[in-house]
């Protein structure tokens, strides 16, 4: 009798995670980008990044504790990572009450309409994104002048508009050149966008720490990467001057954002590795399509919004092998 078992449900492995700690690495792997931000874009990007974190916070404290009815977890840094990434998604000049706006779409409609975390279907973000998007698409798309490190009262376009507009009124390829960024520039940051646009080198120096830290895998982020890449250099060699170098794709709007950041989303991705190169390709494949052919020069919004509907339906087809199974 001194041999007894214990059983009980799963799991039956403990570990010091916590959802909190994850959350938290997530916020610390978006510092550097959102410091270089704030430089480049002075106190307007500070200014929109503070709106929209405690508006998110606000608005989940209020809708659980008085009309869910339970007790609130602004604390475990969910709200904080999607008012930051709101704030990523949006121009430095955006008006406040907007960004009050979206906030409220995000964390109302985008997550807690679903039940809160890890029952949302829809990365809440981009939720909010696409409904200020579609609502104020003026706002949203009137970028601010970059004049000597001051972001001055004008409007211009971001490299991708400015190859749109291009290309829809026929001019070709290497003239639109001329009047866009450099790669070193793409990368450094060193051209018009929004908060999460400009700073490509460190958003992917973030995604490393995440990578280091466990918080997330390669697969979304490289599937999704590789096959916009892919895409945009066999239409690039079909017709140069048609369609711009891959490098473009890569470095300008956002896909870094959307591929290391929201993608990877571990709610409204898939769980499987395989089922999240699956998932990371059709976000490329849609990203590029809309940019190419689609009347918007953005697409990576809409692609992680469309495949975010796909994650069951992949989850299901793409499950892991059961232990003692054929």
């Amino acid at each position: 009798m001194s041999n007894l078992f214990t059983v009980s449900p799963s799991p039956h492995v403990h570990s010091a995670e916590t959802t909190s700690k994850i959350m938290y690495r997530v916020v610390y792997a978006m510092i550097p980008a959102l410091l270089w931000s704030v430089f480049v874009f002075g106190l307007d990007a500070l200014r929109v990044t503070l709106i929209a974190i405690v508006a998110c916070l606000a608005f989940e404290y209020v809708i659980q504790k008085y009309l869910m009815k339970i007790k609130p977890m602004i604390t475990d840094g969910s709200a904080l990572i999607t008012g930051i990434l709101l704030a990523f998604n949006v121009p430095a000049n955006l008006p406040w009450w907007i960004i009050i706006i979206g906030a409220l779409a995000a964390v109302g409609i985008g997550k807690l309409s679903f039940g809160g975390l890890g029952s949302n279907i829809f990365n809440p973000a981009l939720v909010g994104r696409v409904f200020l998007l579609i609502s104020f698409p003026v706002q949203m798309t009137s970028w601010p002048v970059l004049s000597e490190g001051e972001v001055d009262g004008l409007t211009t376009a971001t490299p991708l508009g400015i190859i749109k507009e291009g290309l829809t009124s026929g001019t070709p390829v290497s003239q639109i050149a001329q009047d866009l960024p450099s790669s070193t520039d793409m990368l450094l940051g060193q051209m018009s966008g929004s908060l999460g646009e400009i700073s490509a080198l460190l958003l992917i120096l973030g995604g490393v720490y995440m990578l280091i830290k466990k918080v997330i895998t390669w697969h979304i982020p490289v599937s999704v990467i590789v096959t916009v890449a892919a895409i945009a250099a066999l239409f690039w060699l079909i017709d140069p001057e048609r369609y711009v170098n891959p490098i473009y794709h890569i470095l300008t709007g956002g896909l870094m954002l959307g591929a290391i950041y929201m993608a990877t989303d571990m709610v409204t991705s898939p769980m499987t590795p395989k089922g999240q190169l699956i998932f990371g390709a059709g976000i490329g494949i849609i990203t590029i399509s809309i940019r190419m052919f689609g009347a918007y020069p953005e697409g990576i919004s809409f692609a992680i919004l469309i495949m975010n509907a796909f994650t069951p339906l992949i989850n299901n087809y793409v499950k892991p092998k059961r232990f003692g199974g054929n």
